[in-house]
């Protein structure tokens, strides 16, 4: 295959780059914070170290797997045809743009790193507004909603670091909106590949329909989530959020994921989501114990738990169906999950032992950078060449 065929296969779709990108930046990006905190490199950034981690890794590396799902999901949803071509290099130009700015904003200035960082995410919001309209989706205005939301968030990150010098509020609610979307597409597509394997298995167990639980459990979370970023330090919040995390519980409990132990590939997407709900109760926890359970360690149950986990979950998934692989978990595939796994318990372990704190952040520093590194040998070259078969449906309605 030539050059140009290589490329312009490479942006036939959106998970193509943006899957690829993530995991790269996500070896990249961690190992750098891991250097940074062994004290064996320094950079000068306007946002603070901890600041240019976060925003990183929540409009670095989330929003690229956000946006490789979304260019994928939408032609499923809507019957068009899939953003690619020049459109799609362009964005990823973008994309790999922020990344450059946000890292050299002591040389560009907060203002033009901002105005560069802030282009990809509000492209993304259009682009999936002009699709989802384009489509007649009305179903998934509120995706466009949600990515809307976040790419304001980013806008007011680079704002409250003018104005404030730490951009806590905005990095709070860029994550409220990335553990709704989770929410919202885990309720969807989990409950419906475990529907498909257990049945293609024989077992008669089967996941609940979505129903009044789905509704309410939703409901309550978004609730008890505006009271969080409104309301950061009421026991009130955190005692909605805790609420919140056993409700999710018992949403989780009705998708038969035990049923699915035998297939990794299904199974860890159950374990993903199980995140959500010890999330809302760790963060519950430390607004209501601020000064037992720390926030960061807390938060971290959603990023590196939640987020870390699904979006392997589903990048695997996803790529496998979609380059005509089988869908299920070969052993190296295994090692991925088990090692973001232990990256998100050595980092909420933090929360039992404190006085081990830096040396369990750099356990699951390393496990995370380990499985990234795995997942970009393996998977980079299914994303590189052309697929085996014709693709496999990656979301669901």
């Amino acid at each position: 295959m030539r050059a140009g065929s290589n490329i312009s296969f490479f942006f036939s779709c959106g998970f193509r780059p943006f899957f690829l990108g993530a995991a790269a930046w996500a070896v990249i990006g961690m190992s750098l914070w891991a250097a940074l905190l062994s004290g064996q490199f320094s950079f000068t950034t306007p946002y603070g170290v901890i600041g240019w981690h976060a925003h990183e890794f929540i409009f670095g590396y989330v929003a690229a797997v956000i946006t490789g799902f979304m260019l994928t999901a939408i032609p499923n949803w809507t019957g068009r045809a899939p953003v690619q071509g020049i459109i799609l290099a362009v964005l990823f130009a973008l994309w790999l743009s922020a990344r450059v700015a946000i890292g050299f904003a002591d040389v560009l200035g907060l203002v033009t790193a901002a105005l560069i960082d802030s282009l990809f995410p509000l492209s993304v919001a259009v682009i999936a507004l002009r699709e989802i309209i384009a489509g007649q989706n009305r179903r998934n205005y509120k995706i466009v909603v949600i990515l809307a939301l976040f790419a304001a968030s980013n806008i007011w990150f680079h704002i409250e670091v003018v104005n404030r010098g730490f951009p806590l509020d905005s990095i709070r609610t860029a994550l409220a909106m990335v553990v709704i979307l989770i929410m919202l597409i885990g309720g969807r597509i989990i409950p419906n590949f475990t529907h498909n394997w257990l049945i293609k298995q024989g077992i008669e167990a089967r996941p609940t329909a979505f129903n009044a639980v789905d509704v309410l459990a939703l409901a309550f979370a978004a609730v008890s989530l505006a009271s969080w970023l409104v309301l950061p330090r009421y026991v009130l919040s955190g005692a909605l959020l805790a609420a919140a995390g056993v409700m999710h519980i018992v949403r989780l409990a009705r998708w038969s994921g035990l049923q699915t132990a035998r297939e990794p590939l299904v199974l860890v997407l159950h374990i993903g989501y199980l995140f959500v709900p010890i999330g809302f109760i760790a963060v519950g926890c430390s607004v209501i114990w601020p000064q037992t359970v720390p926030a960061g360690a807390a938060l971290h149950a959603w990023s590196t738990g939640a987020i870390g986990v699904m979006t392997l979950a589903v990048m695997t998934r996803a790529i496998r169906g979609h380059t005509g692989r089988a869908l299920t978990a070969p052993p190296m595939t295994q090692l991925i999950y088990v090692l973001v796994i232990v990256s998100a318990l050595a980092r909420l372990a933090t929360m039992i032992a404190p006085g081990n704190t830096l040396a369990l952040i750099h356990i699951a520093s390393y496990a995370w950078i380990a499985a990234f590194a795995v997942f970009v040998v393996l998977y980079a070259p299914m994303l590189l060449v052309p697929r085996r078969s014709s693709d496999a449906s990656m979301g669901n309605g």
